[in-house]
């Protein structure tokens, strides 16, 4: 049995409510796998997480929700690597890897560069 698109729906409209008021984004250089022991987050160079909440996201809609806002991420020091995927935690630091996501397009930040994610680029969906 699967869910239906409107139960999909509910549920990804409560997912800050599940899971916290407030989330975090964060970058790594490989695929974090589904129990996070392949998560490669950039260390150092300027890196950090970003908050997120709710009101951030757009109401789900064919069983997915997408940004509303700009991820823009502060810019590099060094070098992180070359992004590949995008996840949430529940924690600035450390904390439960609860999604992640490939990027269509990796992209490669060194130092003066800014990761950034533009609104409805990025989708939470349930599969």
């Amino acid at each position: 049995m699967s869910l239906a698109d409107y139960g999909e729906n509910k549920i990804l409209d409560e997912w800050f409510t599940i899971f916290g008021s407030t989330l975090y984004v964060g970058l790594s250089t490989a695929d974090p796998l589904d129990d996070g022991t392949g998560l490669a987050e950039p260390t150092g160079g300027g890196y950090a997480r970003k908050a997120t909440t709710n009101a951030d996201w757009n109401a789900a809609s064919g069983g997915s929700r997408t940004n509303s806002v700009v991820f823009t991420f502060d810019p590099a020091t060094g070098n992180w690597g070359t992004i590949s995927h995008v996840c949430f935690f529940d924690a600035l630091s450390g904390g439960n890897l609860l999604a992640s996501g490939a990027l269509t397009q990796p992209k490669a930040i060194s130092a003066d560069q800014v990761a950034s994610f533009p609104a409805a680029s990025l989708t939470i969906g349930l599969d």
